[in-house]
């Protein structure tokens, strides 16, 4: 699963990596190091795949009777229930009820810098940061569905989404976890993944396992179990890296990348 991540990247960072338009210069946006469910955040979508919106994490399906908070779909949908992680047989995203149209007609990409993931036994009592290893790789995309619902009781339209998790890269299965959020890996996957008209057999081959790692992970502390904490500090390294790297303070260099310090709003109810 993952429940969290970081997206500190400026907006007009995330504009020139993903080829959109600019923004209004009205939009405020601040770095996230902990984006929780319910908090808003930056998607690009089929429907406007030119520029940037902001929707609630945590999918509500437009025929729910209230919110539900799905955080993550699963790309094999009710197949391989055990996590074999040798599985290649049929992906069921788009059989479950509550992906079904959003699989069909509300794929996006979800722009962060990297994501925060437990072990699978001890969750986010010993979390770590995992981000991509080369600078020019961040922001990256993950494959993404969204919908929109409807409150019956204020007629509110609330837009909201969630990330598709696949079997576990080899560097999650040695924290060890056993899932792995699917990271797109370029533009051309994206435009893949956000076009109307990619057939199926396409877009279920983007979902499936990846056998090569362009990430690495660091552990930190589980103060980060905390959703309404939120500033740099949630980032520093408590222990050494998983996988052997030159030496440099990933932890600072993703804080320089970000728009600015928030330390004390309590996210869920903060409207970007």
């Amino acid at each position: 699963m993952c429940g969290r991540y970081i997206i500190v990247s400026k907006l007009k960072k995330i504009e020139k990596r993903f080829d959109l338009d600019p923004l209004r210069s009205d939009i405020l946006f601040n770095a996230n190091y902990n984006v929780s469910a319910g908090d808003l955040a930056p998607v690009i979508t089929m429907e406007r795949p030119r520029e940037v919106s902001f929707f609630r994490f945590g999918l509500t399906p437009f025929w729910a009777k209230k919110p539900m908070y799905l955080i993550n779909a699963r790309a094999e949908g009710d197949h391989n229930k055990e996590n074999d992680i040798h599985y290649k047989g049929k992906m069921g995203l788009g059989e479950k009820p509550s992906f079904r149209k959003a699989y069909r007609s509300g794929r996006c990409l979800i722009p962060a810098d990297a994501f925060i993931e437990g072990t699978t036994k001890e969750k986010l009592n010993k979390p770590f940061v995992v981000y991509p290893i080369e600078k020019d790789d961040r922001p990256f995309a993950f494959a993404g569905l969204y919908d929109e619902w409807t409150d019956v009781r204020t007629g509110e339209i609330i837009s909201t989404f969630c990330i598709i998790t696949t079997l576990p890269t080899p560097l999650l299965q040695k924290l060890p976890h056993h899932r792995s959020p699917v990271c797109l890996d370029g533009r051309e996957e994206e435009n893949c993944w956000l076009n109307p008209e990619s057939a199926v057999s396409d877009l279920d081959d983007l979902l499936r396992y990846r056998g090569g790692d362009r990430f690495n992970a660091y552990p930190v502390s589980n103060s980060i179990k905390n959703a309404r904490l939120n500033d740099p500090s949630l980032i520093r390294p408590v222990g050494q890296r998983i996988l052997p790297e030159f030496e440099y303070d990933i932890h600072r260099d993703i804080e320089l990348q970000g728009m600015g310090m928030t330390t004390s709003r309590k996210k869920r109810n903060e409207t970007p």
